[in-house]
């Protein structure tokens, strides 16, 4: 009888086998953004590169599961922003995780809506373009890199010391007409810049560009992007200020409550990661200048914040 229950027991180990091995090679589907470099970038013809294409290759191989990337491509319009693009991909099972994810208490609220449309993304039909998707509530995992706002100086104010906002008074300022930054500058000691910004239209005027030329003297961008326009253009005239605003998010994954299991691996995969100093390395790699996550790990109410500074 015993040798009876020792042959069934063999018997069942290789049957579950198959299907143990098989879970294991069920890709890892990331979502990221098509044009976000340093972070992500995908180009026809070229190796997909960035600071999150690494991380998510890495994640995947500590999981021992291939990695799928499903590129995605943000926009703004009055019925969508990238909280509920995410979900929506989430939601419609289009990736398990979105990489590169500010994470910031409105973020990661119960969406207001019960359904979203789906961004532009890499295989869609038509109909993809036109349905929309039940959402879900969203689980954030613990943050990986630390995303602030710095100052960037023109050529006429190369060398100029910034230690505060304050500091940037007199000289000519530029900024994308309703971002973070132009509210900072906007509101920052009751308005005592205003008289010294030009508001350039995201997407039309090149803010960069501008500041390139010495139409002005300086900005205030994410510090990505400018690692960005740095690596495009490596005789730029244009120079970081070494300065951060003191009100920052982290950016980490996140995925759908739901699969609650999935987010809890991969935060024990980020602490390994983070520990043996590989997050920092693939930042370097990346051309981005990397920060670690700083506390609080979810940023709070921003424009609060902001306004009372």
């Amino acid at each position: 009888m015993r040798r009876c229950l020792s042959i069934w027991s063999v018997a069942a180990i290789l049957a579950a086998a198959p299907l143990v091995a098989g879970a294991a090679e069920d890709p890892l589907k990331v979502c990221l953004d098509e044009d976000r470099p340093p972070l992500s970038v995908h180009r026809k013809g070229k190796p997909d590169a960035g600071f999150d294409v690494l991380l998510a290759r890495a994640v995947a191989e500590r999981l021992r599961r291939p990695l799928a990337i499903q590129w995605f491509e943000s926009r703004l319009d009055e019925d969508s922003s990238p909280q509920l693009e995410a979900n929506a991909l989430l939601s419609d099972g289009r990736c398990s995780l979105v990489g590169g994810y500010a994470l910031t208490q409105d973020s990661l609220v119960v969406p207001g809506i019960k359904t979203a449309r789906l961004p532009d993304f890499a295989g869609a039909t038509r109909d993809d373009r036109r349905r929309r998707v039940a959402l879900g509530v969203l689980a954030p995992s613990q943050p990986y890199i630390y995303s602030p706002m710095t100052v960037v100086l023109g050529p006429q104010a190369r060398g100029r010391k910034i230690g505060d906002i304050g500091d940037l008074a007199g000289l000519r300022l530029v900024i994308d007409s309703g971002s973070l930054g132009d509210a900072i500058l906007m509101t920052f000691d009751k308005g005592r810049l205003i008289e010294n910004i030009t508001h350039l239209v995201p997407g039309r005027d090149d803010l960069l560009g501008a500041l390139e030329r010495g139409d002005h003297d300086a900005t205030l961008i994410d510090l990505a992007r400018f690692d960005a326009h740095r690596a495009a253009h490596p005789d730029t005239a244009i120079t970081a200020s070494g300065y951060y605003y003191p009100i920052g998010a982290n950016r980490g994954y996140v995925g759908l409550a739901s699969d609650g299991a999935l987010v809890e691996a991969v935060n024990k995969t980020l602490g390994q990661l983070a520990t043996e100093g590989k997050i920092a390395e693939f930042g370097k790699q990346a051309g981005l200048t990397y920060l670690p996550p700083r506390e609080p790990a979810i940023l709070g109410d921003v424009w609060t914040q902001i306004i009372q500074r």
